[in-house]
């Protein structure tokens, strides 16, 4: 598989409201550790109302569909995590606009422009113990995978391997935004929910890429 189309998205956002309904206890536990464990239930609802949203899309526009899905998610999961995915979305949106496929390269535009999506709603940075700490390593692994000529595959399992590294990474790390940080060092030795969400979504495109091999 070298390319992606709106077809494809739509594949991935279904397989995306799987994981997140696969993998609902598992955000809820850790969001309930340091934050108001809603995790779950916000994340299972968005990419729920995301993926019938798409699926129901009859356009080849790849950009036009992930503005609507952010928006859509944004709309129907008002929380923090919410507004921060909706917010990648519709910036990774708003740079594909116009664009019917995708290759590497362009998947790993889409990606990073969700990061910095993300990264300009929120002000995070590296660090700091939120889902920009799985998807920054995954970004740098699609920008290397770009340059030294890989597949798509291999492209996004790198992505996938670099964003588990990154999760597994912020349990060394102290929580500097939002909820997690009243914690403070007792966030420490916590995975972070937000970052796990990052690596799902990363995971997604991932597993589907290598389905379709």
């Amino acid at each position: 598989m070298t390319t992606l189309t709106a077809q494809d998205m739509q594949a991935i956002l279904s397989k995306l409201d799987a994981i997140m309904t696969e993998q609902k206890d598992l955000l809820t536990e850790l969001d309930a550790a340091i934050g108001d464990g809603d995790l779950g239930l916000t994340m299972t609802r968005g990419f729920s109302s995301a993926s019938k949203l798409a699926q129901e899309f009859n356009e080849t526009d790849i950009g036009k569909m992930l503005s609507k899905v952010g928006m859509n998610i944004a709309q129907v999961a008002p929380s923090t995590m919410g507004t921060l995915v909706g917010s990648g979305f519709m910036k990774s949106g708003k740079a594909l606009k116009g664009r019917e496929s995708l290759e590497l390269n362009g998947v790993t535009e889409a990606i990073s422009q969700f990061l910095q999506g993300i990264m300009d709603r929120g002000k995070a940075q590296p660090g700091g113990k939120t889902i920009v700490d799985a998807l920054q390593p995954a970004v740098q692994a699609l920008q290397e995978a770009v340059n030294t000529n890989k597949t798509l595959p291999e492209g996004l399992q790198a992505a996938y391997q670099a964003a588990c590294q990154g999760v597994e990474a912020t349990k060394d790390m102290v929580a500097q935004y939002g909820r997690p940080a009243y914690y403070q060092d007792k966030s420490k030795g916590k995975q972070d929910p937000g970052a796990t969400v990052g690596m799902l979504i990363i995971k997604a495109f991932a597993d589907y890429v290598t389905e379709q091999e």
